[in-house]
């Protein structure tokens, strides 16, 4: 090895026990080294603990069985594997003696890290015809045509048939929130059921960040950034700038009004809290089980410097999930959107196998 290559090693190795130019400000951390290829095969996650949600584990699964056969049965071995492993304690020393293999994630910097953000269900206020502060439209999908549908301010200003328009909310940020989470329950304040608005489709323009306009006007520092952030924004500042804000992302949702049902995802699955994700199908398919080692935030969403075993399976998608990148659904109403809205840390995550069913696609 020549002088200079010895260096520049040192230099390397003196950064990584110093620490410098590694950040830890979002849960990120450092056991394994520099992974060289995703979905790298590991002999046992290099983890502690057993996963913490084996019965809500369990109940996915069992949503998949009654809802979908076809993706139950492509995924049955994996599944019966890891139920009869968390049985037996659930220690991920032990995975091998139940035929499971893990593919550890190289994450986003090529050292575990995997962004976790989260998402919810909201319960929006609405009214069935234009009343008073209910004048806000949420709209079905426009039929199939060749003409593409207009942006967001387009539709703000009127660009749509009204007699796309099922339902009038009293909050256009409300409106705009339920859209980021893909589906909702709205409550039409007439004492009957909550009508579940599964997603539509999009009017096929190019998604921005407003979290992200925030931060780069200046309005919001970036450490500070989350759902809950945006709202108390919106809370202090007029209806029309309010407006301005949101016309920045020029990607419009509609909706699908279903009688009162479980939240579903993509895969058309109802999904249980904490224990099912969206994932960039492309890397990770509808199916695939992951153990994940999840930060724990407090109540103010600041982390605690713990972090927690999960399992959960893929079984939604998301616009804005790519790569190294998994959403966490957290359930439905308020104090779910509130602690979802805190995430945007990283973890780190094994896809799990059985040996026997062959090859993990990605990994091919």
């Amino acid at each position: 090895m020549k002088l200079w290559d010895k260096y520049l090693l040192c230099g390397f190795v003196i950064s990584l026990l110093s620490g410098c130019q590694l950040p830890t400000d979002q849960a990120q951390q450092y056991k394994d080294g520099r992974i060289t290829h995703n979905l790298q095969l590991v002999n046992a996650p290099n983890a502690e603990g057993s996963p913490v949600n084996a019965k809500d584990f369990a109940t996915q699964i069992q949503f998949i069985r009654e809802s979908s056969p076809r993706l139950y049965n492509n995924n049955r071995e994996t599944f019966g594997a890891i139920e009869h492993w968390m049985l037996s304690g659930g220690d991920t020393r032990h995975l091998k003696e139940f035929d499971l293999l893990a593919y550890q994630m190289e994450g986003e910097d090529n050292y575990g890290n995997v962004r976790f953000t989260g998402y919810y269900t909201p319960v929006l206020q609405a009214r069935r015809v234009s009343q008073g502060e209910f004048k806000y439209p949420l709209y079905r999908m426009p039929a199939k045509s060749h003409h593409r549908l207009p942006n967001r301010a387009a539709i703000y200003n009127g660009a749509l048939n009204k007699k796309l328009i099922i339902g009038y909310s009293n909050s256009q940020m409300d409106n705009f929130m339920m859209e980021v989470q893909g589906s909702g329950y709205v409550d039409f304040g007439d004492r009957l059921p909550l009508t579940f608005f599964g997603y539509g489709g999009k009017n096929g323009h190019a998604y921005r960040s407003i979290g992200k306009v925030l931060i780069d006007r200046k309005q919001v520092p970036g450490q500070k950034m989350s759902m809950k952030a945006i709202r108390q924004w919106g809370e202090q500042h007029s209806e029309s700038e309010v407006r301005e804000l949101l016309e920045q992302n020029p990607s419009f949702v509609f909706f699908r009004p279903e009688p009162y049902t479980l939240v579903r995802g993509a895969s058309a699955v109802p999904l249980v809290a904490e224990a099912s994700v969206a994932s960039d199908k492309l890397l990770i398919p509808p199916g695939t089980a992951l153990l994940a080692e999840v930060p724990v935030l407090d109540n103010e969403g600041k982390f605690s410097g713990q972090y927690r075993m999960r399992l959960m399976i893929a079984l939604d998608v998301g616009g804005a999930i790519k790569g190294n990148h998994f959403d966490i659904y957290h359930g439905v109403g308020e104090t779910a959107g509130e602690m979802a809205g805190f995430y945007n840390h990283y973890g780190r995550v094994w896809v799990l196998k059985k040996s026997s069913s062959g090859v993990f696609a990605s990994n091919q």
